[in-house]
């Protein structure tokens, strides 16, 4: 490999070490969040919205917004007089996003990391992140949830979700996929290579993590097919 190869592989090991897993594909993304979902995402948008409790005219983030269908759940909710922000790591999604929403009033998308986010304290009232926690390195887990809580006005809620499968077909799917993605890649936040890979992306292992950056009450509830949802309050 030449000295500018090597030079560009390190920077991309550096950033995905610090960042984590990132999806540039929008495309086969949503297309195998459909099958894993069994075509009902835009019920389980509507669902998230409503355990969010997000009212018209608050202020919502979505972190890790991917291609922005949460996003635009979000801002219909809100209504002309709040405000959606999505944030992602991945410029590919940001890009696909921007395309998709349009010309908005009340959106904004723009890239970013759950671990440094680019807003202020005490800023919205809703915060949510689905299927994003696994791909953010461990050791940078805690951070994520810190800057959570922190643009969080109090009384505010924060929603984190991932996969749930249950039955024995779907937990099934789930590890022969997880190991399909851990062969095609050597990153080590990857949920294929933990010995169980749903224990990986169990949502409720955060509920103590939670609890420990200052959120109140945390309550955890599943949305058929395979989806885990906690809910977290900060305190007024």
């Amino acid at each position: 490999m030449t000295g500018k190869g090597q030079q560009a592989t390190n920077a991309y090991a550096d950033r995905n070490s610090e960042i984590g897993i990132l999806i540039t594909k929008p495309r086969g993304y949503l297309a195998l969040k459909s099958v894993l979902l069994l075509g009902r995402v835009g019920s389980l948008n509507a669902r998230l919205v409503e355990l969010t409790g997000t009212a018209p005219g608050e202020h919502a983030v979505d972190i890790g917004c991917g291609p922005g269908q949460l996003v635009r759940a979000l801002a219909d909710r809100v209504g002309p007089d709040g405000r959606v922000i999505g944030i992602d790591p991945s410029q590919e999604m940001i890009d696909y996003a921007t395309g998709r929403i349009g010309a908005s009033s009340n959106c904004r998308l723009e890239v970013g990391a759950a671990q440094s986010l680019p807003l202020p304290d005490a800023s919205v009232d809703v915060v949510t992140s689905t299927f994003v926690m696994h791909h953010i390195p461990e050791t940078q887990r805690t951070a994520a949830l810190e800057q959570m809580f922190r643009v969080l006005r109090p009384g505010g809620r924060l929603l984190l979700a991932d996969t749930h499968p249950t039955g024995k077909v779907l937990p099934a799917a789930v590890r022969l996929m997880s190991r399909f993605a851990a062969r095609r890649t050597d990153d080590p936040h990857t949920p294929g290579h933990h010995a169980d890979p749903l224990a990986a992306i169990d949502i409720r292992r955060y509920r103590e993590a939670l609890r420990a950056v200052g959120f109140g009450a945390v309550d955890f509830t599943t949305i058929p097919p395979m989806t885990g949802v906690l809910v977290a309050t900060k305190d007024a």
